[in-house]
């Protein structure tokens, strides 16, 4: 378990077909985070808009504040944005990389000139 058996690893995981898998999982964890990235950060916001209107509801003695009335909206829109925005980097790296497997391929059947 030296270091030959190391190399012979990286060299199996630097062949064509696993460094195609290896991009488009990381196209997929990278549109995960994104996803989860925009989710979050529009919630956080909508849960702070919600929070100023029911101190100014509290503090002008207003109507109540119904978080419902904030959130579900939120989440609604957070999901399609979050997803609309995962969506264009999934298709733009599983493209891009099956572009780059494609003119690779290409190159290796074309002879050296």
């Amino acid at each position: 378990m030296g270091e030959g058996f190391l190399r012979v690893r990286f060299a199996a995981r630097r062949q064509p077909k696993h460094a195609v898998r290896l991009a488009i999982f990381l196209w997929i964890a990278w549109a995960i985070v994104v996803w989860n990235v925009v989710f979050d950060r529009l919630i956080v916001a909508a849960g702070r808009r919600y929070l100023q209107a029911a101190s100014l509801a509290a503090q002008t003695g207003g109507a109540y504040a119904r978080m419902d009335d904030w959130m579900r909206p939120a989440v609604t829109t957070g999901v399609w944005l979050a997803s609309a925005a995962a969506a264009v980097i999934l298709i733009g790296g599983v493209w891009g990389v099956r572009a780059a497997a494609a003119r690779d391929r290409q190159r290796m059947m074309t002879p050296p000139v």
